[in-house]
């Protein structure tokens, strides 16, 4: 006969089985009637009762048929005369966010007790770690390391490696018009007419003060852009402009997916101020 850790480890698998099947009758067998269930979504109060338990999982099922997991990685169980707890961590998300985040697990506690011989849950918690309350120090470097490949490829003129972390659907606020500039091959028009106009002056582009936020696959990068063109046998331009740029991380690699460049006007002329330099 098995013993009580065994028919709860079991029981655990299969409810996971079941979950990941879509099969809402066999998630809500071996659960009380009086279940009460704190999950991921709201109500914070939870979800209480076998009825409003059943009713939360169709929902979730459509979001797992386009492609998510479910599934057990670990299991601990603990066990009384008539009383247990459970732990595990499950990998249950899409493929892309287990991309971006290997480590990706979905808490989950389960309270049990016996009735008439049989084992049944009492009470569900499950939970994601908040990642994105913590600074992804990690991820801010990948940023910056994106800066300076921007800024290696400008003085090299590679245009290609200029838009190589640029996403396909970006938007962009250029400083030429029009008002917006979709897409990576909108972006890079504007790119080669800036190098083809710079012919065989050398190039240079940096923020020298950048500061860059990143939480939960998403970052955003701001600073004021320095750009000098110095010609061998003319003046050099010298000139400063304002940045902020947006990245997505897809597949474990950051792309811009939006960049906002300006420079300050006069609102007397409504001439552009281009010749401003940080004090």
């Amino acid at each position: 006969m098995a013993t009580d850790e065994e028919q709860i480890r079991t029981l655990i698998e299969r409810w996971a089985e079941a979950v990941h099947a879509g099969d809402v009758d066999k998630v809500v067998a071996d659960h009380a009637g009086d279940i009460v269930m704190f999950d991921v979504p709201p109500p914070y109060e939870g979800v209480r009762g076998l009825d409003a338990y059943r009713e939360t999982w169709p929902p979730f099922f459509e979001w797992q048929a386009q492609g998510a997991s479910f599934e057990i990685g670990s299991l601990d169980i603990t066990v009384g005369d008539d009383v247990a707890f459970a732990h595990a961590l499950l990998r249950c998300g899409m493929p892309e966010q287990f991309a971006d985040n290997p480590d990706l697990r979905l808490r989950l506690t389960l309270g049990l007790r016996k009735e008439h011989g049989q084992w049944v849950v009492a009470h569900e918690h499950h939970s994601f770690p908040v990642a994105d309350l913590a600074r992804d120090d990690a991820a801010e470097q990948e940023i910056r390391r994106l800066h300076q490949r921007w800024s290696d490829d400008t003085a090299a003129k590679n245009l290609d490696g200029m838009m190589a972390a640029i996403a396909d659907d970006v938007v962009s606020y250029e400083h030429e018009e029009p008002l917006q500039h979709l897409g990576v091959q909108a972006v890079r028009d504007v790119c080669e007419r800036s190098l083809d106009a710079s012919a065989d002056a050398m190039v240079t582009w940096e923020v020298p003060e950048l500061k860059v936020i990143a939480r939960d696959g998403l970052a955003v990068a701001w600073g004021l852009n320095h750009v000098r063109v110095e010609h061998a046998d003319a003046q050099a331009f010298d000139g400063w402009s304002r940045g902020t740029r947006v990245f997505r991380r897809t597949k474990g690699t950051w792309v811009m997916i939006h960049q906002h460049l300006s420079v300050p006007f006069d609102p007397a002329t409504g001439e552009a101020r281009t010749a401003l330099h940080p004090e």
